[in-house]
């Protein structure tokens, strides 16, 4: 691949980062707050590609793709370097979805890699009060559910499908981006969603109980809530908490 070649493939890439910053795709691969840093590094991307084009083709043009490596005779840049344009092709022509219920079931809730608080914030106000999967799941397994009480809570996640074949509510969360994610489990007890396809979402309504499973990935325990109404939601934006 010559470096007219090279530049084009750095050309489209970097459009690919720039298209899926200023849009909400990025928010697939990668956390909210590194939207600047993508823009940044798609523009530079794009820069160095157009510079590259530029001052390539000012050159005196060669034979075709034929370069001579100093045995006075033409070698021909090998072809398998236009395979990388694959990738960025794809990245531009077919997003591909957020991380869900497949990934959920490959690994084990996160939940003991997070750090535990020995005093846990009041809940939101509201009634049911708002909270992340994560913090639920924190709540009830390190806290018991002291700092819950009887209040009722609202948790929003996929359906993904539970050691015992019932359905649980899942997120993933992210340190950085898709390639770190993990899943929280949490199961689901009393009026349970049910009939609904994996990756579907919902908007649980509930109390907690001190019902745990066991995850059998990795051991690590799955609190319950006890869900008193749902309702099935479009995906949100932001899909990773």
């Amino acid at each position: 691949m010559n470096r007219q070649a090279q530049a084009v493939v750095m050309l489209l890439f970097g459009g690919a980062v720039v298209k899926a910053s200023v849009t909400d795709m990025y928010l697939r691969y990668v956390k909210e707050g590194l939207r600047p840093f993508l823009i940044a590094a798609g523009v530079l991307l794009i820069a160095a590609a157009v510079m590259t084009l530029f001052y390539d083709l000012r050159k005196p043009a060669a034979s075709g793709h034929d370069h001579d490596h100093g045995d006075g005779k033409p070698h021909r840049e090998p072809r398998v370097g236009w395979f990388l344009i694959l990738p960025v092709l794809g990245l531009l022509l077919v997003a591909p979805p957020a991380l869900g219920s497949y990934a959920a079931g490959q690994a084990g809730t996160a939940l003991s890699n997070q750090q535990q608080m020995s005093d846990y914030p009041p809940l939101p106000e509201g009634d049911p009060a708002p909270i992340t999967v994560l913090d639920y799941a924190s709540r009830a397994v390190f806290d018991k559910g002291a700092s819950i009480g009887d209040r009722r809570v609202q948790l929003t996640g996929f359906i993904a499908q539970g050691a015992d074949g019932q359905p649980i509510l899942a997120r993933i969360i992210l340190s950085c981006c898709a390639a770190d994610g993990r899943p929280i489990k949490v199961g689901m007890s009393g009026d349970a969603p049910s009939g609904l396809a994996t990756d579907t979402w919902v908007e649980v309504v509930g109390t907690y109980t001190d019902r745990t499973a066991t995850d059998p990935v990795n051991d690590d325990s799955i609190p319950f809530i006890e869900v008193e109404s749902w309702r099935q939601i479009d995906p949100p934006k932001q899909q990773y908490e």
